[in-house]
């Protein structure tokens, strides 16, 4: 995979700017978007303007889905590009109906985060055959325009990390880890590993206990319950996303635990709106590996905007950074983010 080179891709450069501008004289967009290499080593292509983006996020049960759609709607709106979204469901089928309807009316620009990866290059090669821009959203295809990241591993390590030294510090040492994971995705496998390989690393003497599937709020209480039923002096739950998190802390208060309980330890991944006020109101929610939502929401908008202006390096990896209890101003910035 090509390291991308726009890692600042904020802030657009006046070259892209008049790229774009060309596109709203009147050039229109090469029906020829074979592959990412294609469109990153060869000759440069004349832009177009983009007025529609499909934004095709299946996992709707997610509390950051919302969030996504609302800014990413009124991001591209401030460049006259109007969103549209799929309802998908967490359903690969649906998903996979839903693209190739997409596909049929021609879409000029879909931004999708494929459920099964192996199955959606298919569908991503149709769109790239049909003239479309397809941008993979969480991870990397063969056959794309372009993809956005978000530091996967690095969210994984910053989270397992923060709970060994508190396992250190506050446990001395000792105690009992919960994983919940994912391995379907890329995405989900590299925070996986990357939580899972720093934890056990540096805090050696907590038992792992368990690592369960599981992405969303009810499925991570539906595990954490299970796991509290055999170790009920579970210490910590580290989740692949702060939605899976945040079920296991309700498991754990509904099994009893104390909000502020000074031996739990529970943290997630993405900065959702529900986790990071248990980590404003100081409970035993402590950390989350946390996303600007607004920097997902432009790379939504941008990433398809620098393909169609024929950059020759339109992907992206948003950076990602730790959250915890005492970062106040950081959480705050965030969750005004997401209320707006």
């Amino acid at each position: 995979m090509t390291t991308p080179s726009r890692r600042h891709f904020l802030g657009w450069s006046g070259a892209a700017a008049a790229a774009a501008a060309l596109g709203a004289a009147g050039c229109t967009a090469p029906n020829d978007h074979s592959s990412q290499k294609d469109r990153a080593g060869g000759t440069a292509a004349a832009p177009t303007k983009l007025t529609k983006i499909g934004l095709d996020y299946p996992f709707t049960q997610l509390p950051s889905y919302s969030t996504l759609v609302k800014l990413s709607t009124a991001e591209a709106k401030k460049h006259g590009i109007s969103l549209v979204t799929t309802a998908d469901a967490s359903n690969a089928d649906t998903q996979v109906t839903n693209l190739n309807a997409w596909i049929a009316r021609k879409v000029p620009a879909i931004v999708s985060f494929p459920m099964v990866f192996e199955a959606t290059e298919a569908i991503a090669k149709a769109a790239l055959d049909a003239g479309l821009i397809w941008v993979t959203y969480g991870g990397t295809l063969e056959h794309q325009s372009a993809d956005i990241q978000f530091s996967f591993r690095k969210g994984g390590t910053l989270l397992g990390t923060a709970a060994a030294e508190w396992a250190q510090e506050h446990l001395n040492g000792k105690g009992k880890i919960a994983f919940l994971t994912d391995s379907n995705i890329e995405l989900g496998r590299e925070r996986t590993k990357g939580m899972i390989d720093a934890f056990t690393e540096l805090a050696p003497g907590v038992d792992v206990v368990a690592e369960e599937q599981a992405m969303d709020p009810d499925t991570g209480l539906s595990r954490t319950r299970a796991i509290l039923a055999k170790h009920p002096d579970l210490n910590l739950v580290l989740g692949v996303t702060d939605a899976a998190a945040y079920g296991g802390f309700k498991a754990l208060q509904q099994a009893g635990r104390s909000k502020a309980d000074p031996k739990t330890f529970v943290g997630g991944q993405d900065g959702s709106e529900p986790s990071l006020l248990a980590i404003k109101e100081g409970t035993f929610y402590r950390a989350s590996a946390a996303l600007a939502p607004k920097d997902m929401a432009r790379a939504v908008v941008d990433v398809p905007r620098a393909v169609a202006a024929g950059e020759a390096n339109p992907s992206v990896d948003v950076p990602i950074a730790l959250i915890r209890q005492g970062d106040t101003k950081k959480l705050n910035e965030l969750l005004t983010a997401s209320a707006s």
